[in-house]
């Protein structure tokens, strides 16, 4: 069997384990990578290049990165030159046009993290956890022009647990699902997979999501602000307010039922050295913190930097 010609569309981090997966396979000849472009990041808007270029850059590997892919009116003639059997797609972060997806012998293979046709769209991942799912997975899928929308070839599932935070549980899913890729797409290609259509009537959505989502409001229940504390880490970070200044809360946290103790959303117990917080139901015991325009610290640290902190309200 002749290698794959593959052309390969990604941009992050959780996108690389499936290119190296497909290059260290050796039945796969990758003939170009499509990422998204370079990116200021940090207070210094240093331009930043995804993973995936610099692995394509590593290997040498032709690469497009159109600003826009639906406004670049050329890349599909130049992809179709590079005679292509499949287009692999994993967390590219734009809408791929059909006259794209089609450029390749065998249409586009995607890799999307979660049990389709449950959570379409751009947060899977981080919607499992705040919604507390007891299980999630990695869908392998034929992609049409809709999102999310293409017939099912694969699909492998995991529990959850609840101290999973949003990049850890990225890694275990990219780990459990890197070979399951391969070999649907190969079966693929043999005729050994028939493609199943999702139950469209079944499917739910999740959205992009922002640095204002992840503001804690502390009327929801200790559960519920736990869950997106994990669901927002490390991007893009879940924040409350003290005193005008920005805090920044990070896993892990501890859910306290202490039924006896009445206090207001938001108010701060201290209490043996340990930051409490009430919730809407129950109690949020806080062990890192980062105050605006400080490093990251332990709640023992953040401590000794306030005085009088004891009954005051996170907002």
């Amino acid at each position: 069997m002749d290698k794959i010609k593959t052309i390969f569309v990604g941009t992050p981090e959780f996108s690389t384990h499936y290119l190296n997966a497909i290059i260290n396979d050796g039945r796969f000849d990758v003939v170009a990578v499509i990422t998204q472009s370079d990116k200021p990041s940090g207070r210094k808007h240093e331009i930043i290049q995804s993973p995936v270029k610099k692995i394509a850059l590593e290997k040498d590997f032709k690469i497009f990165q159109p600003e826009r892919l639906k406004a670049d009116i050329n890349i599909a003639s130049e992809l179709k030159t590079l005679k292509a059997d499949l287009m692999i797609v994993v967390a590219y972060g734009q809408i791929i046009p059909k006259e794209i997806l089609e450029v390749a012998r065998y249409g586009a293979i995607n890799v999307h993290p979660s049990l389709l046709p449950k959570y379409r769209g751009a947060s899977p991942v981080q919607s499992a956890i705040l919604n507390g799912e007891e299980k999630t997975g990695v869908t392998i899928m034929l992609m049409d022009e809709k999102m999310d929308h293409g017939p099912i070839l694969s699909q492998v599932e995991r529990k959850l647990s609840e101290e999973e935070t949003n990049d850890i549980l990225h890694e275990k899913l990219a780990d459990l699902s890197t070979d399951l890729l391969i070999s649907s797409a190969i079966k693929f290609i043999n005729g050994e997979i028939k493609p199943i259509e999702q139950d469209h009537d079944q499917a739910t959505f999740c959205r992009i999501i922002n640095k204002e989502d992840a503001k804690v409001d502390w009327n929801k229940s200790a559960q519920e602000i736990k869950r997106k504390i994990y669901a927002f880490h490390p991007w893009p970070g879940t924040w409350t307010m003290l005193d005008g200044k920005r805090i920044k809360i990070f896993p892990p946290t501890k859910i306290l039922k202490q039924k006896n103790i009445k206090k207001s959303p938001g108010q701060i117990i201290i209490n043996n050295n340990e930051l409490i917080v009430a919730c809407g139901e129950d109690f949020l015991k806080l062990d890192r913190l980062q105050l605006e325009g400080k490093k990251e610290m332990n709640a023992d640290d953040f401590l000794r930097g306030y005085e009088d902190l004891n009954g005051k309200i996170l907002a």
